[in-house]
């Protein structure tokens, strides 16, 4: 969330996090995931991504300075200007091709391509593309936190356990019918509640939302 005073924008730092947070682990999956990084001796970029993700977002959702940036990150104003001018496809060539680096090169290659993968992240995160290893994580969370409490509604537990491992976002009910299909949701076939529901579904708590929605619906 975006808050106006004075007619600047000032940051929400919850907000702000959240949204980094999501960039930075979409950026370690288009670098290959964790152990693509340990395996090219490279985990000492995560906190030079996590410093660009942190630019990327104050520049495009906060519109803050070059200056602002670099007090709020820690970097210097020279640093930041690389980072935001940074080219996504310049940056996704290089790390395509790291097996053919030197080890100078690959040092090199943390400061000049953190910018361009973290813009790269930010843009398919905006799009709906949010990192499948995240996504994972919070489903799985999700499922077992419903289970834990025995939940009143154990329909929500089902769903997330028969659509473990489907990809984000959602374009439309075809695979979840294939997931859905036989299981009985408030006496309604998984099938049916699949085809009622609006698309793109983005993440797994949209999921639920929309099932519910239709469900109140329907009753």
């Amino acid at each position: 969330m975006i808050i106006l005073s004075d007619n600047e924008l000032t940051i929400d730092e919850k907000g702000l996090e959240r949204l980094v947070e999501r960039v930075f682990f979409k950026a370690i999956d288009l670098l290959g995931g964790l152990k693509q990084l340990a395996e090219f001796r490279t985990l000492t970029w995560l906190p030079s991504l996590a410093r660009a993700a942190f630019a990327v977002v104050l520049r495009e959702e906060y519109l803050k300075s070059e200056d602002d940036i670099a007090e709020y990150v820690g970097l210097t104003r020279n640093t930041v200007r690389n980072i935001l001018r940074a080219d996504p496809d310049a940056a996704m060539y290089k790390i395509q091709h790291i097996d053919e680096l030197t080890a100078e090169e690959k040092k090199e290659l943390k400061v000049h391509t953190a910018g361009g993968v973290a813009k790269l992240a930010y843009k398919l995160v905006k799009e709906g593309q949010d990192s499948q290893t995240m996504l994972e994580f919070c489903h799985t969370m999700a499922g077992e936190a419903l289970k834990a409490a025995s939940c009143e509604s154990p329909w929500a537990y089902l769903v997330l356990k028969h659509t473990k491992g489907i990809g984000y976002p959602i374009m439309s009910a075809d695979l979840l019918t294939s997931r859905l299909e036989g299981l009985q949701i408030k006496g309604i076939d998984g099938k049916e509640v699949a085809q009622g529901l609006a698309y793109p579904i983005k993440t797994p708590a949209q999921l639920l939302h929309e099932i519910k929605e239709y469900l109140e619906a329907k009753a």
